[in-house]
């Protein structure tokens, strides 16, 4: 049984299905498919990391993103639109020169640009604070509600039943195994349960007596208005010491906006920080002082975990209790390499092709945190 049918279940689910399992397999959705965090998520997809593992990930990810037209067969609208990272302190340029170094040593494209380079690729950007640029033109954009519903659909098909509307209320563990699952639907006898409910992990691990150490955090999304000085096409531009991206929306430009301190499930948007993130938007792209803002934003919640990296595997204390959660912002992209490895991880009892031990729960207890400064929430704005 899976818990969760975000990105990450149902990845899971198809791959299941993919290898022969799919009738053995219940996936239990509080809300509808892709309705909880994916619903939030702005799609990025980046070979750009800072460790090995994450690298890893991205490059079996984005090797699935570019054939997903031969595999799933259902438009997800993917679109190499490139990433440019800007660092501001000389910190951040030795961070960027060694991630570079290790990019490159793994296959990953990206390379340290000119400021004369990123006002080639995005016009008008103000670069006098810039102390290093890290570009990758590979990187990518697609759309996570529209994945998510293709990877259920085709998980569907194999056989894999999605239970929507239906809350998880209690997880029978019995001799330190899983044994069942309360639902509002009633009961499910399973020996395995996969908790993959995102933000709410921690809250499902309460339900099986299990200690998750992830938390959620509310991040907002500002949309513009259509406006013309706006280039056709520009990267995902991110500002790592405030924690700032953009990126073209349609016809206007989306931006990140600010990440609460505190964590909470909310998902309010707090218009008044939009004069914060806008002020510093103006400063760094000075034609976005053209734009109209104040009608489109949202916001969503990441599962961070505390090294910003997932925790997938087994949980020692209870039998048959498997987490995938804790992506930190980095879920959807991941998705495909996840869906793989936790299948193999259920059917055969291992899995193959990437070491997934460093991302076991047991790192954090023993002191074995991995580090992630190019996570999705770093800078100033992110709390």
């Amino acid at each position: 049984m899976l818990i969760g049918a975000g990105v990450v279940g149902s990845s899971i689910a198809y791959h299941l299905g993919k290898r022969g399992a799919g009738k053995r397999v219940v996936v239990i959705e509080k809300n509808t498919i892709a309705s909880g965090t994916t619903s939030a998520a702005v799609g990025g997809i980046r070979g750009q990391f800072s460790t090995e593992i994450n690298i890893q990930f991205s490059l079996e990810s984005m090797r699935f993103w570019k054939r997903w037209q031969d595999e799933i067969g259902l438009p997800i609208g993917f679109e190499q639109i490139g990433y440019v990272f800007l660092g501001q302190t000389a910190d951040e340029a030795r961070v960027f020169e060694r991630n570079v170094a290790l990019q490159n040593r793994m296959g990953v494209p990206s390379r340290l640009i000119s400021k004369g380079e990123l006002n080639e690729l995005v016009p008008g950007i103000f670069t006098d604070d810039l102390t290093a640029i890290a570009y990758s033109p590979e990187d990518s954009r697609a759309t996570p509600t529209d994945a998510t519903a293709a990877y259920a659909k085709r998980a569907r098909e194999m056989g894999v039943r999605i239970l929507e509307g239906t809350s998880v209320t209690a997880i029978a563990v019995q001799g330190g195994k899983v044994r069942a699952v309360q639902t509002s639907q009633g009961r499910i006898e399973t020996p395995l349960v996969v908790n993959c409910a995102g933000p709410w992990a921690g809250k499902v691990g309460e339900l099986a007596g299990v200690d998750v150490p992830v938390k959620p955090y509310r991040r907002e999304i500002f949309i513009s208005e259509p406006f013309a000085e706006l280039p056709a096409h520009i990267p995902n531009v991110i500002d790592l010491h405030v924690g700032w991206y953009c990126l073209r929306e349609g016809a206007g430009l989306l931006m990140s906006g600010m990440k609460d301190e505190h964590s909470s499930f909310d998902v309010y948007v707090n218009w008044q920080s939009l004069a914060t993130v806008g002020e510093f938007a103006v400063h760094r792209i000075p034609q976005l002082a053209g734009a109209s803002w104040g009608k489109r934003a949202y916001a969503g919640l990441y599962d961070v975990s505390p090294d910003d990296h997932a925790i997938l595997g087994p949980v020692p204390e209870v039998e048959g209790f498997l987490l995938a959660t804790g992506f930190s912002g980095h879920g959807f992209q991941h998705s495909p390499a996840t869906g793989r490895l936790m299948a193999e991880l259920i059917l055969d009892g291992h899995a193959t092709g990437i070491d997934i031990a460093p991302l076991a729960v047991t790192r954090f207890a023993k002191g074995e945190l991995l580090r992630e400064p190019l996570t999705a929430h770093a800078g100033s704005m992110s709390g």
